[in-house]
């Protein structure tokens, strides 16, 4: 009896160990996320993303991971983490939860590392323990999850055209499970389609807490087997229902077999009706695999069927194409089409989704479309979801339009939504802000005040495109001094994630550099040897740009900084290919052709203008004038260093300004320009009458007689700077021709990168002068002579 009972135990702990490495093994075999297109320069293939969080308390809890040995996922959650996921996923920072947990103490450790020496090796958590603990008492609230298939609520066409995750079948019980596993063992090959496909629909339905036992059964994995063998003797309908299955057993997108149903699939695509298409890609949506080959059948079957299009089709059919992340060409026009003729039948949730759909496929509309779009979304914006309201954003920015009525909206709706939103949309509204341009303290300050709370939730692209857009936009860190620490502390949190993403650490570092922040530690990472050869190697994006900006940011803001730079090498080959680009487009433009021109002309020639790049890491160009003490200009001498430069060239030579009688057409704007009441404290309506006197041609005739009247005033403002000024030494000028792209949509505000620029031609000993768009594009269609007034205003005038 003892021996029995000892057997009984040997087997049943045999049992347990073989349970556990199944558990493990299926733990394992997740199915991959997929990305979304955010910035739209950032595409990965299904092959390189990285496994899918192991849960929420996996994803989000930093410190704590109380599951000790073994989790099974819910397919609802799983699914909608798949779905929210829409960029690419964090790495797993911590080990699978299936492991137990090291203490805090053990992981504390890791912060005698050094950052610079193990740049890609620091963990995350690399703190001392008193901050931990200080963070730990505070509470973090839960991540915001949203139902990304809402919309299939809209309307009841949409249970023949999609899966209703709601609507699970019945369980089947557990004893008539193993009976049907049982059968398989009887009949084996000679299973009929009709029984493979009853038996996995029945296993389907069995309880999601035992589907992984399901799965891990060798009778199963049979069943499999024989599913495939015969596949060409499966009904349309049989294939569905087997497809269907897959989805609620949560098989594993990588699983080899689906590669087979996929190409049967394709084969019959021309069998299926509009609906069965468009079910039929909805279910490999929902088991997570990408599938080019039936998606290429199926968008080149979609023609014979738009006169059955109506609005459930055509929005499912934009779902389909916008998380396959592809639209094909020739299907955009007559989407556009269908979609003006139905956008008026579109509910909010719909609106929201046909907006994401655009955004993911990369398809971009006329601007009519967008237009009315955007309309019907603002009308509908207050019964609209937070996630409706963010894909609306995020369309607005792929598009890149300016829609007033929308944007005011938002600078309502954003701060009464903010507190309850997640990280991912609070981003992506701020993002489509700096994107657009436009600037709205109210939106800004809402998500600052929220997002400090949820950086624990944040991945690394979270927190690096949020100090983009905040810096982009110059929000001050007075304004919410929480805002730039905590996600600088998130990106630390997330070091292990840049070594496969380096580029959100570059474009967090710059984000902090717009507002004058600068973490040293994180600065020595981006420019350590090891990650820069990490960036290099990168075949998505050229990084290399942004590593050259960073480094030229240390040398000006950090003159007491001793840690790692770029190579020689490596800067002169990015400023070459930065001088080339500026060379082939910037200098051409007119307004910067006219101004490099005309200042030849005024100041006597061409070797008192350069047109360089004063500082090439802020990747444009400027006009560099230099005058003597007595405000003369004198000869360009420019510093002996390897910087890309180009002096004007111009065949015409003048005397200087000071010697050259030239009669100044002058209109009524060119006089409310000159007549700038900051700077010269000059009523322009006085009750004493203005003296006028006209300017007379000289005896050589050499003076263009316009015929226009000189004021008193205007004559000393143009004369005034030839006055000499002893007491002042050589002062270098950088003349920038300015657009309006380097403003905030309607505002004065410089965006980051040029407010930076400036700050740094300071820095560098120069004073700019600001040839501003609304004074200078004007000009260039004027006259010479009225060009060359404005110009000697600007340069001698300082």
């Amino acid at each position: 009896m003892a021996s029995f009972v000892f057997c009984q135990r040997v087997l049943r702990l045999h049992y347990l160990s073989r349970l556990q490495k199944v558990l493990i093994g299926a733990r394992s075999q997740h199915s991959k996320s997929e990305q979304d297109v955010d910035d739209l320069d950032e595409t990965h293939d299904e092959a390189l993303q990285p496994r899918e969080n192991e849960g929420s308390q996996l994803s989000y809890n930093l410190f704590y991971n109380p599951a000790s040995y073994c989790h099974i996922r819910n397919l609802q959650t799983a699914q909608s983490q798949r779905e929210t996921d829409e960029e690419e996923p964090c790495l797993p920072i911590f080990t699978p939860c299936f492991w137990q947990q090291g203490n805090t103490y053990s992981v504390s450790s890791s912060r005698h590392l050094s950052s610079t020496k193990n740049t890609l090796l620091d963990l995350a958590f690399n703190k001392s323990s008193e901050p931990e603990s200080q963070v730990r008492r505070q509470p973090i609230p839960p991540d915001v999850r949203f139902d990304t298939r809402a919309f299939l609520k809209c309307r009841p066409e949409y249970s023949h055209l999609s899966l209703d995750f709601t609507q699970r079948p019945h369980p089947t019980p557990f004893d008539k499970v193993w009976a049907l596993l049982q059968k398989v063992t009887v009949l084996k090959g000679a299973l009929k389609p009709s029984d493979v496909s009853n038996i996995l629909w029945e296993l389907s339905c069995v309880d999601p807490d035992k589907t992984t036992l399901v799965k891990s059964d060798q009778r199963f994995v049979m069943l499999l087997r024989y599913s495939v063998e015969n596949l060409q003797l499966f009904s349309l309908s049989q294939l569905l229902e087997v497809l269907q299955a897959f989805v609620w057993l949560d098989l594993p997108s990588s699983h080899s077999l689906l590669a087979l149903y996929e190409s049967e699939l394709s084969r019959r695509v021309d069998q299926m009706t509009l609906h069965q298409l468009l079910f039929s890609a909805d279910l490999w949506r929902c088991v997570g695999k990408q599938v080019p080959k039936f998606l290429k059948r199926f968008y080149a079957s979609v023609p014979l069927y738009f006169g059955q299009i109506r609005t459930p089709e055509l929005v499912q059919l934009l779902y389909i194409a916008g998380e396959g992340r592809h639209c094909p060409a020739h299907l955009v026009q007559p989407l556009e089409q269908l979609l003006m003729r139905h956008l008026h039948e579109l509910q909010p949730e719909e609106v929201g989704t046909v907006c994401l759909a655009l955004f993911k496929s990369r398809t971009s509309l006329s601007e009519g479309a967008v237009m009315r779009i955007l309309d019907l979304a603002h009308v509908f914006v207050e019964d609209m979801s937070d996630f409706g309201l963010v894909n609306v954003m995020k369309y607005l920015r792929f598009s890149h339009l300016y829609h007033k009525e929308w944007l005011e909206a938002m600078g309502r709706e954003v701060p009464k939504r903010a507190h309850r939103m997640g990280v991912q949309g609070l981003m992506h509204v701020a993002l489509a802000c700096s994107a657009l341009h436009y600037r709205n303290d109210k939106i800004l300050a809402g998500i600052a005040e929220r997002v400090p709370l949820l950086v624990p939730h944040c991945r690394s692209k979270d927190s690096s495109k949020l100090l983009w857009a905040f810096g982009t936009l110059g929000f001050p860190p007075a304004e919410s001094p929480s805002l730039y620490p905590s996600l600088t502390e998130g990106l630390r949190q997330r070091k292990a994630e840049f070594h496969r993403y380096p580029e959100h650490l570059l474009t967090g570092l710059l984000g902090l550099a717009f507002v004058s922040t600068f973490p040293e530690d994180l600065i020595a990472l981006a420019l350590s040897p090891g990650f820069v050869n990490l960036a290099l190697k990168s075949t998505q994006l050229d990084l290399k740009k942004d590593l050259y900006t960073l480094n030229g940011i240390v040398e000006l803001e950090l003159p007491h900084w001793t840690g790692p730079r770029l190579s020689s090498e490596l800067k002169e080959e990015v400023a070459d290919t930065l001088w080339n680009f500026a060379e082939s487009d910037v200098c051409q433009k007119q307004e910067v052709v006219e101004a490099d021109v005309c200042l030849t002309d005024l100041l006597g020639g061409e070797e008192f203008v350069c047109k360089r790049m004063i500082l090439p890491h802020t990747r444009s160009i400027d006009l560099e004038v230099h005058l003597d003490s007595k405000g003369q200009p004198i000869p360009v001498t420019l510093p002996s260093q390897n910087t890309p430069e180009k002096m004007s060239s111009k065949s015409e030579t003048l005397h200087n300004w000071s010697k050259l009688n030239v009669g100044v057409s002058l209109t009524d704007d060119l006089i409310t320009q000159l007549l700038d009441a900051k700077n010269n404290n000059l009523p322009i309506n006085t009750a004493k009458p203005t003296a006028l006197h006209r300017v007379e041609p000289d005896e050589g005739e050499k003076m263009i007689d316009t015929g226009f009247f000189l004021t008193n005033e205007i004559t000393d403002m143009l004369i005034k700077s030839s006055v000499l000024k002893e007491d002042k030494g050589p002062v270098k000028l950088a003349i920038q021709v300015c657009h309006r792209n380097h403003y905030c949509y309607h505002s004065d505000q410089l965006l980051g990168l040029h407010a930076m620029k400036r700050r740094h031609l300071k820095l560098a000993g120069y004073k700019v002068v600001e040839l501003h768009h609304q004074e200078w594009f004007p000009l260039v269609r004027k006259s010479r002579t009225e060009k060359l007034a404005y110009l000697h205003c600007k340069v001698f005038n300082q």
